[in-house]
C-alpha cells in the first residue's frame, strides 16, 4: 500500500533484500565454529537456522577471531577491525518469512513490514537484522533529548545524537540569541532536533533539508497532524535544496570526520568529503541576510584522532574571504562509558564546538 507521507519518487534507504536462490552454508548449534568462520573468509554465505541466538554466537566468535588479527588499540586499528568485521559479518544471513524472522526466539521487528511491504519473504544479513531491531526499539520507545519536551522517535537510517554536549551548547546559545526570528534554515535536518529547539525558542519558521530520504519521511510522519508541521518545512535535497530566499539564521551540524573512501548514503551523517564545507560556505553566503548568522556545531575529533590536521571552519575563516568569526563556544566531552570495549583514550581531549559566523 502506498504511503502518502512518502513524497512521489522518493526511495527509502533500507538494507537491500537478497532474493532468489543463493548458495548457503547452514549454521546450527552443532556446526563447528571454525568451519563457519572458514566459510566466511572464503566469501561464502552462512545461513543462521534454528535459533536466533546461533547468530549471536557466531558473531561473537568472529569478533574474537578478528581481535587476534587486529590489535585494536589505535583509532586507525579500530577502523581496520570494524571494516573487516563488517565485510565478513554481512555474509551471515537470516531468512525472513511473512515479514518475520524464520528462527526461534527471535525479536519482532516492525521495520520488516514497514520497509518491505511488497516483499514478505527474503534474506538479510544478521548485522542488518540487528540494526533493524535496535532501530525499531529506538523508534518505538523514543529518545529523550535535553531541551525538548517530547521524545524523538527516530526513523530507520536517520542519525540521532547519543551524546548531547553540542545540543546543550546550541540550546544555551538560542536562549541568548538577540537576532530576528522570522526564518531559519536547518541544513541536514536529520531527526529535527535543531529545528525543534529553534521553534521552542520562538522562531516562526524553520526550513530544513536532508540528502537522506529517510529523514524526510520520518519527520513527515512524526510531525503529521501536529503544530510543528506548520512551523517546519522540509525538502529532500543537498545542502540548501530548494530554499533560495535569504534568512536570519543558518544552522548546520555537519559530519565531524573526513572521509577516506567513497561515501555510501548512510555514511554521509558521519564523514564529510572535501567539497562539503566549501560548497556549504559559498551557498550560505548567498542565503544569509546582511545581519544574519551562520551557526555550525562541530568537534575536534578529526584532529585528536590524527585523521586530519585541517579544521574546515578555521580554514574558511582564514582563506575563504566570505565570513568572519562572531563567537566560538566550546564544551568538553564526557568520558566514554566504562562499558565500552574500545580504547577511547582520546576522548579526554575531545571538545564540541559552536561556531557563530557573520558576513564580511
Amino acid at each position: 500500500m502506498e504511503n502518502e507521507l512518502i513524497p512521489s519518487g522518493l526511495k527509502i534507504n533500507r538494507p537491500e533484500p537478497i532474493l532468489g536462490e543463493v548458495e548457503l552454508v547452514s549454521f546450527v548449534k552443532e556446526t563447528a565454529i571454525q568451519d563457519a568462520i572458514q566459510a566466511l573468509f572464503s566469501g561464502r554465505y552462512v545461513l543462521i537456522e534454528e535459533f536466533y541466538s546461533n547468530g549471536l554466537e557466531l558473531l561473537k566468535e568472529l569478533q574474537h577471531f578478528l581481535k587476534k588479527k587486529h590489535p585494536n588499540e589505535t583509532f586507525l586499528e579500530q577502523r581496520e577491525f570494524r571494516a573487516e568485521y563488517r565485510k565478513l559479518s554481512n555474509l551471515i544471513l537470516i531468512e525472513i518469512r511473512a515479514h518475520q524472522l524464520n528462527v526461534k526466539k527471535a525479536p519482532l521487528i516492525g521495520w520488516l513490514e514497514k520497509l518491505y511491504p511488497e516483499t514478505p519473504d527474503f534474506l538479510l544479513s544478521f548485522p542488518q537484522i540487528q540494526g533493524l531491531n535496535s532501530a525499531w526499539q529506538w523508534y518505538c520507545n523514543g529518545v529523550v533529548i535535553p531541551g525538548i519536551r517530547d521524545k524523538v522517535h527516530p526513523y530507520y537510517g536517520v542519525y540521532f545524537p547519543t551524546r548531547f554536549e553540542h545540543i546543550h551548547l546550541f540550546d544555551n546559545w538560542l536562549k541568548h540569541y538577540q537576532g530576528h526570528k522570522k526564518t531559519a534554515i536547518d541544513v541536514g535536518i536529520g531527526s529535527g532536533i535543531l529545528s525543534f529547539l529553534m521553534v521552542k525558542h520562538g522562531f516562526q519558521k524553520s526550513f530544513g533539508t536532508d540528502v537522506n530520504p529517510n529523514a524526510i519521511v520520518g519527520l513527515k510522519e512524526a510531525m503529521d497532524g501536529t503544530k510543528l508541521a506548520r512551523k517546519i518545512e522540509i525538502d529532500y535535497g543537498h545542502l540548501f535544496g530548494k530554499w533560495e530566499k535569504q534568512t536570519e539564521l543558518i544552522v548546520f551540524n555537519p559530519p565531524w570526520l573526513p572521509a577516506s573512501y567513497d561515501l555510501g548514503r548512510l555514511d554521509e551523517a558521519i564523514y564529510y568529503n572535501e567539497k562539503l564545507f566549501p560548497d556549504f560556505f559559498e551557498e550560505a553566503k548567498n542565503r544569509l541576510l546582511p545581519e544574519g548568522r551562520v551557526v555550525l556545531l562541530f568537534s575536534n575529533l578529526g584532529q585528536i584522532t590524527h585523521l586530519t590536521k585541517d579544521h574546515p571552519i578555521a580554514n574558511e575563516l582564514l582563506h575563504g574571504g566570505r565570513f568572519e568569526l562572531d563567537k566560538c563556544f566550546k564544551k568538553a566531552v564526557k568520558d566514554a562509558s566504562t562499558k565500552t570495549k574500545r580504547n577511547l583514550h582520546w576522548r579526554s581531549t575531545e571538545v564540541v564546538e559552536l561556531w557563530v559566523l557573520k558576513l564580511k
